[in-house]
């Protein structure tokens, strides 16, 4: 059975073992990103993460969210949430990606893309992409799982966003877009009849929205509804860094569709907003959209805005001051009037005090038996390094988050009394480059050194601008602090900075600053977190153990 993931608390660890032992981390970490300000209001982004095409739905008093996991295992992450302000993961909708061969290895940029969530007839359904295989859907009773395994609804190459429709007849309807680089086709919408279950086409595909028609680019990630009697399809257009949200209306499912332009960019720093959903409150008389925008190195990061219904059935969201229907995003609004819930985000500290890791984790590629255990009194993470790729940012054994925020901190406690001689551990951050900071066991002690993938698929070699550093014990405390960098949107870099201390108090910087970028080749931001790794000919590379790692507002 592959390792399962469970969520929980922010908590630090009181003592430690002799694995594990040493100072331990701040006591209460403090998180990176908060959106909701206390006082009524939220900022954007709701989600200072890489929660990237998201959708939304509510079942009841409580919203669920879902998103693009990409080769990233587990995938699907679902998030849930009582005021859409403030969000915690709850599960994951995909163990590991599927079909098995082509994930174990990193494939940056394949995979889970854009999906949908829909809840019917007592049942939640997922209906997500793979460009290189078809669509498949998996379903649930709970959102938290388990969810069954994938069921290919459609095979083909380069189709991708597909939502369903669970009319108000009984049918079931597809629409999904189309992805150029695999099909040939793009800046188009197709429609297809499921069967009851919505599992298998019952006939061959419609193009009922035309993006030339519209004289609109990159038609793309539709999301489907039916009420107020028109069918409507809020879909992106545009291109990811400068796009706008549109919606497609008709009073027939196949069409013909009319256009309008709901949201775009304006004035405001929050550029190409749109592709997400729409989801109304409990009591109907409010709605709102969530949406990504493209931050470069961040990712793809989650907006709220508002939606208004204009005399004339059209919705506007966002701030649309000069009433012409074309809104533009807000960056403080007033908090949906919904019950107030305690000021939270996404776990990124774990103290591995479960038996299994928390929820923020998420592989590289499919994890294999052997890659980690947590063991001990108090438990601690331990790593097992594995053999080294050609690159760092092709070995799969890293465990990754997503980056929290624009700035943060991150600290964690490596032993390596377990480690074999000549096997390494230590931070990460994958991006473009991947950088790390690496202890390396040694007869004497650790060496400590900053590792940089060079540009253009290069070996990872070790930085020659500090040279190793000498660690006496076996013990260290490694620290990362992450600034934001140069350039805006699309193009939004971080700064890389890698400290050390053998007491867990005073910490040396090691190592330039590094300015990274988003993944390259990928529709992914940059992540960061732990690896093991060691050279091939090491028939037994032993353990490294983390005590705990803590992601906090970076250090006044």
């Amino acid at each position: 059975m592959p390792p399962r993931f469970v969520c929980r608390l922010m908590l630090v660890p009181l003592a430690a073992t002799a694995l594990g032992a040493g100072t331990p981390g701040p006591a209460s970490p403090t998180a990176p990103w908060l959106p909701d300000r206390g006082d009524g209001t939220y900022q954007n982004p709701i989600l200072f993460a890489d929660y990237s095409d998201p959708d939304v739905v509510r079942v009841g008093d409580d919203f669920y969210l879902t998103a693009s996991s990409f080769t990233a295992a587990p995938g699907l992450p679902i998030l849930h949430s009582r005021d859409l302000v403030n969000w915690t993961i709850i599960g994951h909708a995909l163990p590991r990606n599927i079909p098995e061969a082509r994930f174990t290895v990193t494939t940056p940029g394949s995979g889970v893309w854009a999906p949908s969530l829909r809840f019917h007839a007592g049942k939640f359904y997922l209906y997500y992409p793979d460009p290189d295989e078809g669509i498949y859907v998996v379903t649930a009773t709970d959102p938290a799982g388990p969810w069954s395994p994938p069921v290919m609804v459609k095979a083909g190459k380069g189709l991708i966003d597909p939502c369903p429709l669970f009319d108000n007849d009984g049918k079931v309807w597809l629409v999904h877009g189309w992805a150029r680089s695999r099909s040939g086709r793009n800046n188009l919408l197709t429609l297809i009849p499921l069967n009851a279950e919505g599992t298998q086409p019952l006939a061959d595909g419609q193009d009922i929205v035309l993006g030339d028609s519209f004289k609109v680019t990159t038609l793309e990630g539709p999301k489907f509804y039916h009420f107020n009697g028109w069918y409507w399809i809020f879909a992106p257009v545009g291109g990811v860094g400068g796009g706008t949200q549109a919606v497609f209306r008709s009073k027939v499912i196949a069409g013909p569709y009319e256009y309008r332009s709901v949201l775009e960019q304006g004035s405001t720093p929050t550029n190409g907003p749109h592709q997400g959903g729409l989801v109304d409150t409990p009591d109907g008389k409010d709605w709102w959209f969530i949406h990504f925008q493209d931050d470069g190195v961040y990712g793809r990061v989650t907006h709220l805005e508002p939606v208004a219904w204009r005399p004339d059935g059209w919705p506007v969201m966002g701030d649309d001051a000069g009433a012409t229907g074309t809104g533009h995003p807000v960056l403080v609004h007033a908090k949906p009037a919904l019950p107030a819930t305690p000021p939270t985000t996404p776990a990124t500290t774990d103290a591995f005090e479960a038996p299994e890791l928390g929820l923020q984790w998420q592989w590289a590629a499919n994890p294999q038996p052997g890659w980690f255990s947590l063991g001990g009194q108090p438990r601690v993470l331990h790593l097992v390094p594995q053999p080294k790729t050609p690159t760092l940012a092709g070995q799969p054994n890293l465990l990754l988050q997503k980056f929290p925020s624009s700035e943060f901190r991150v600290t964690t406690q490596l032993n390596a009394t377990a480690l074999a001689i000549g096997a390494q551990a230590g931070l990460v951050v994958w991006g473009t480059p991947c950088v790390a900071l690496a202890a390396t066991r040694t007869a004497g002690g650790l060496s400590l050194a900053p590792v940089l993938q060079r540009a253009g698929g290069g070996r990872g070699v070790t930085d020659p601008a500090s040279g190793p550093a000498a660690v006496k014990g076996p013990m260290v405390t490694l620290a990362l602090t992450i600034t934001r960098g140069p350039g805006t949107g699309v193009n939004s870099q971080a700064v890389a900075q890698f400290n050390f201390s053998e007491d867990g108090l005073t910490f040396t910087k090691i190592g330039p600053a590094t300015t990274i970028s988003k993944i390259a080749g990928a529709w992914m931001g940059a992540k960061y977190g732990l690896f093991a790794v060691a050279p091939t000919d090491l028939k037994d590379a032993g353990t490294a153990a983390f005590a705990w790692f803590h992601v906090t507002a970076p250090t006044p």
